[in-house]
């Protein structure tokens, strides 16, 4: 049996101990890329590690609510996950601005700011390094330098065109393991989670995450404790975004920690495929 590892922290071990003492009011939650799938050069050929998503069904059979909360658009997360086959489970997109639930996706209407970032994106990144590539999510703009000869000496580069963009369009800018998103304010997965947690009336939260659009999400988890909520914030390390390791209650090494911490909290629950 995959024996359960114990959060750093008081309140992370308290969140952990009040999801597995009454798991149908426990919500968790977990961001898909790096988290239940390894990054990968490409983010159409992301694929969730072989064991998530049966891992996720066996869940569904205890735990309340099930949620993946990404900054993909939720009907992407979706297909490349293979999420439909996980029994209730709640899809957040473009963090928490798209939702998917058995088999619905609502979407918000289109953005007028990203639709002025995206016709002026082709000059801002007219002098940007071979390789540097735009990934349109249709509510959001991300650019890519993982391809490029030095990633983070691109990345460094493009911050604060990008950031002259966002301004002038009135978006805000993410930065993320090589890649800075640009998107509507307001919108980010510390406050999807908070909605989620509410909606479902969930008397624990577990959210685990790698990257710094996470980040919310895990400063939600601390503010639902200091409401009352027990929570346990986990991350998927990264050498890419320590800072995420700093600000989690647990510490799992990438998606195969992730895999293996769902199997003990399965294992402990007593469900099985």
């Amino acid at each position: 049996m995959t024996q359960l590892p114990r959060p750093a922290t008081a309140g992370g071990q308290a969140g952990l101990d009040a999801l597995l003492a009454d798991p149908r009011r426990a919500l968790i939650a977990t961001d898909f890329d790096g988290t239940l799938a390894p990054i990968v050069p490409d983010p159409q050929a992301a694929r969730p590690h072989p064991e998530a998503v049966p891992l996720l069904a066996t869940l569904a059979k205890a735990v309340g609510t099930l949620a993946v909360i990404t900054g993909r658009p939720a009907a992407d997360a979706v297909t490349l996950g293979g999420f439909d086959a996980v029994p209730g489970i709640i899809v957040l997109g473009h963090y928490g601005g798209e939702r998917w639930q058995d088999g619905k996706l609502t979407v918000p209407p289109p953005s007028q700011a990203v639709q002025a970032a995206r016709d002026a994106l082709p000059g801002v990144l007219a002098a940007a390094p071979a390789g540097t590539w735009a990934e349109d999510k249709s509510y959001a703009l991300a650019v890519h330098t993982r391809r490029t000869a030095d990633p983070e000496a691109a990345l460094r580069a493009l911050r604060g065109p990008l950031g002259d963009l966002a301004a002038r369009v009135g978006l805000t800018i993410e930065p993320g393991r090589l890649v800075i998103e640009l998107r509507p304010p307001g919108v980010d997965k510390g406050t999807a989670l908070t909605g989620l947690v509410g909606e479902r009336a969930a008397s624990s939260v577990m959210f685990c995450g790698d990257d710094l659009g996470d980040l919310p999400a895990f400063a939600a988890v601390r503010a639902l404790r200091s409401q009352g909520v027990p929570g346990c914030a986990v991350a998927s390390a990264s050498a890419e975004s320590p800072q995420v390791a700093a600000a989690a209650d647990l510490v799992v090494p990438g998606p195969d920690g992730i895999v293996a911490l769902l199997t003990a909290i399965a294992a402990a629950l007593g469900v099985s495929p």
